[in-house]
């Protein structure tokens, strides 16, 4: 039923109750969209996970045998070295003017031997780092997709932090040097999977609001009561009336298309499952800091229940 259906169901003929029943009605269908557009946006959460967790899975097979042959190639190529160093010696042996030594040196000369003794090394050193980062992306994503929305645990935020930089990593490349200015931080009692979506959600937004090129600042610490962590952007900035309504529920600045305006609403709620806060500083021109704070030590009503974003 529509609210203007609804309006004429329940018009009673005194116009002020009628006009309190339109703007109750009208605040129903807000909070019933509202709600269905945050249903939609954990199902999209739910789908990333599953195409998170099978992408991972089908990286693995690939990644492990490409990691055998390049050890076995490692070796092999040091046998080759190793054979090649002996034929030197022989060659040494050899007159000058003997034909085969001529031989050798012009084909010596063309291979470029003394450049790919030192070139094949580093690009089979460099191939292992880039498998190395290969999985460990692929161990981010599996804990990232980890169906564990309703298990408390005792967490590593610092941890968390760092394994979802590495799953955003694509989205700040290209705009953003990261400056880690971590402390430590004892464990924390929340629902990792959560807070490690508040981490995907700032980090995107840190980096969409930088224009051009700009610097990522990630802080942690912790008093007696609280562990706190804060993502820092040299963006943009926002006005006041902009910090006002950032937190609240399709409220977007980005163009059309761009943004569904629920990723800082659904942070701030996850915070306050957490009994935590979410709060934003920001200036025109010299960017935006969000900080987040949970309890060390607070009870949690909610632990025993189901809880997805």
């Amino acid at each position: 039923m529509t609210e203007q259906a609804w309006g004429e169901e329940f018009r009673t003929g005194n116009p002020e109750l009628d006009e309190r029943i339109r703007w109750t009605m009208a605040d129903l269908v807000a909070r019933v969209e509202r709600t269905q557009g945050q249903l939609l946006q954990s199902e999209k959460m739910a789908a990333v996970g599953q195409l998170a967790a099978g992408v991972a899975h089908e990286i693995n097979n690939p990644v492990g045998f490409v990691s055998s042959n390049l050890g076995s190639l490692e070796l092999y190529v040091k046998r080759l070295f190793d054979l090649l160093t002996a034929y030197e010696a022989l060659e040494q042996a050899l007159p000058t003017d003997h034909p085969a030594r001529i031989a050798v040196a012009r084909a010596r000369e063309t291979a470029e031997i003394d450049y790919l003794r030192q070139d094949i090394p580093d690009l089979l050193r460099e191939s292992g780092e880039g498998l190395a980062r290969v999985k460990h992306i692929v161990n981010d994503l599996k804990n990232f997709s980890r169906n564990d929305e309703g298990e408390w645990q005792d967490a590593d935020l610092n941890g968390g932090l760092a394994s979802t930089l590495n799953v955003v990593w694509n989205e700040l490349k290209y705009k953003a040097h990261v400056v880690r200015e971590l402390g430590d931080l004892p464990p924390v009692r929340c629902i990792p999977a959560q807070i490690n979506q508040v981490f995907m959600n700032l980090l995107v937004n840190a980096a969409q609001a930088i224009e051009g090129s700009g610097t990522i600042t990630l802080r942690s610490g912790a008093d007696d009561a609280n562990a706190w962590v804060e993502i820092a952007d040299t963006g943009k900035g926002m006005t006041p009336d902009v910090m006002e309504r950032i937190f609240e529920p399709f409220y977007t600045t980005k163009p059309v298309g761009k943004g569904t305006g629920l990723g800082l609403s659904i942070s701030a709620e996850i915070m306050k499952r957490h009994h935590g806060t979410l709060t934003v500083q920001s200036r025109i021109g010299e960017g935006s800091c969000f900080r987040l704070e949970l309890p060390l030590v607070a009870a949690q009503p909610d632990e025993n229940k189901e809880s997805t974003p």
